[in-house]
């Protein structure tokens, strides 16, 4: 199913940048991108990008995940509203960025059944978090986006846990605390 949302997503974004009206690089007012570095975690990122003016924009990322940490399976989703500050003159949207964050996660976790524990733990974490990034984002051939960027982030939430299960059961230091987040994505520009 993942994989036919990407599939479906990346034919979705090449038909835009061949069909849609070819405008001036400056013109552009919005960027739908793709992590292409959250797809090796099992995970796929998704981002709309609005300018506002020349100098900021806000941006929406959403993800969902279905991946493993440890003997801890975690499937669920997130949100990031993020605004962006351009520090160049290159145009709307482009050149180097600072831009803080917020963000909202929901995992379910689900415990593998071990030797010593013959039930299958649950339980659902939810957190909410911010950070800082610092990043370049260029537009080529007038349509296609590239956006590096990186920076501390820190997450707090809570678990709830179901049945018999306790916290031993999962590996949840992966998700509360300190840490960095980056990426890498590809876009459209329109």
């Amino acid at each position: 199913m993942k994989n036919q949302f990407i599939l479906l997503f990346t034919l979705g974004i090449l038909s835009l940048s061949f069909t849609s009206k070819v405008q001036a690089q400056d013109d552009h007012q919005n960027i739908i991108k793709i992590n292409i570095i959250s797809l090796i975690a099992s995970t796929t990122s998704l981002f709309y990008e609005r300018g506002l003016n020349e100098n900021s924009s806000l941006q929406l990322g959403l993800f969902y995940t279905d991946a493993s940490v440890s003997d801890t399976k975690i499937r669920g989703f997130g949100i990031t509203p993020e605004y962006r500050y351009y520090l160049s003159e290159k145009g709307n949207m482009q050149g180097f960025f600072v831009a803080p964050f917020l963000r909202y996660q929901n995992f379910q976790l689900t415990s593998e059944v071990t030797q010593f524990n013959t039930e299958e733990g649950k339980a659902t974490f939810s957190g909410i978090g911010g950070g800082l990034l610092i990043g370049g984002q260029w537009i080529f051939k007038k349509r296609i986006s590239l956006d590096l960027w990186g920076g501390p982030s820190y997450l707090g939430g809570n678990i709830k846990l179901e049945g018999n299960s306790t916290e031993d059961d999962f590996s949840t230091g992966a998700f509360s605390g300190g840490g960095l987040r980056a990426g890498i994505t590809l876009g459209v520009a329109f």
